[in-house]
């Protein structure tokens, strides 16, 4: 196993809160490394379109265009940015001890910005109408619906949330939930039950969606009865909407027993400093109110400036 130069921060993920922070501290002279086991720029890479990010191209702007810019800009400033994926982490000491399949990386100081994952609805063709029909993030994706007909998987506060925040766009708005009541809070229940725009489909799930090139169609079976339901967009729409809100899966199972976390997400404080001295987090992975691009951004910025003072501390 080869063994790394000692890094001043290794930074776990290149999504936009790792990128961000790679910049931030690529400026502050730290030798710094960003490990991704996948592709850069995290799962905002699938995205098409994105239109809610400052400073973002007017126009023809995508998920993948917007964090490779990012990625070049911490190459501009010495970040390292390498692919592996790490098996290991030994994270108590004064030296962090990061370990993939052939290599062994140490650091001052790790930022875990490993993201998290939308739980798939569990439909056929899901996955293939992914930016297509398909979405898991009403504030990113809802402006593309104006007008149109869209579904709503789940039935906790974020999906009736999200479904409330979807009838500011869409025509119409159908919840789908397994279950014959919502999980939701009861004031948001009351808000969604309130709006005209809003209908339900109890006891159902989406089955199946298809269509020709976008998503026009969704199977909704009912668990009880098993009778099937086809929901197709309308004449003169563009495409039918799915959005998927049954729960994320934040990428912390390494992490587990080191750091403080709830429900699976890594608890910070404000300076993004997580209960392990020398280990920060940033982004989806962390307990936050909002999981969006610019929210990942200003985390890593904070995260990192938090780590330049951690390792002046050292000296």
């Amino acid at each position: 196993m080869s063994e790394s130069p000692l890094y001043d921060l290794i930074i776990l993920g290149a999504g936009p809160a790792g990128l961000a922070a790679g910049l931030y501290a690529g400026r502050a002279r730290l030798r710094t490394l960003i490990l991704e086991k996948g592709v850069s720029g995290g799962q905002i890479v699938n995205t098409a379109e994105i239109e809610n990010y400052p400073g973002q191209l007017l126009e023809h702007e995508t998920g993948e265009s917007l964090t490779a810019r990012m990625a070049e800009q911490c190459r501009a400033f010495g970040a390292e940015i390498r692919r592996d994926a790490i098996r290991a982490a030994y994270l108590d000491g004064p030296v962090k001890v990061l370990e993939s399949r052939k290599h062994r990386y140490t650091a001052k100081a790790v930022l875990i910005a490993t993201g998290a994952t939308p739980k798939p609805i569990g439909c056929a063709g899901e996955a293939e109408y992914a930016g297509r029909g398909v979405s898991y993030c009403a504030t990113c994706d809802g402006n593309f619906y104006q007008d149109m007909h869209t579904l709503v998987a789940g039935g906790g506060d974020s999906a009736v949330e999200e479904a409330l925040f979807l009838t500011r766009f869409a025509r119409r708005v159908t919840l789908v939930h397994r279950r014959d009541a919502l999980r939701a809070a009861r004031s948001i229940q009351e808000k969604a039950f309130a709006n005209p725009k809003i209908d339900f489909m109890w006891d159902s799930v989406i089955e199946a969606v298809g269509g020709e090139p976008l998503l026009g169609w969704a199977d909704v079976r009912n668990v009880k009865t098993g009778a099937v339901t086809r929901v197709e967009k309308a004449e003169g729409e563009p495409k039918l909407g799915v959005f998927g809100f049954v729960g994320n899966v934040p990428a912390t199972a390494l992490f587990e027993g080191a750091v403080e976390m709830q429900s699976g997400y890594i608890v910070t404080d404000a300076a993004m400093n997580t209960s392990l001295p020398g280990v920060f987090a940033a982004g989806d992975v962390r307990v936050t109110p909002l999981r969006q691009v610019v929210t990942a951004c200003a985390d890593g910025a904070i995260a990192a400036t938090s780590a330049e003072k951690y390792i002046e501390g050292l000296a």
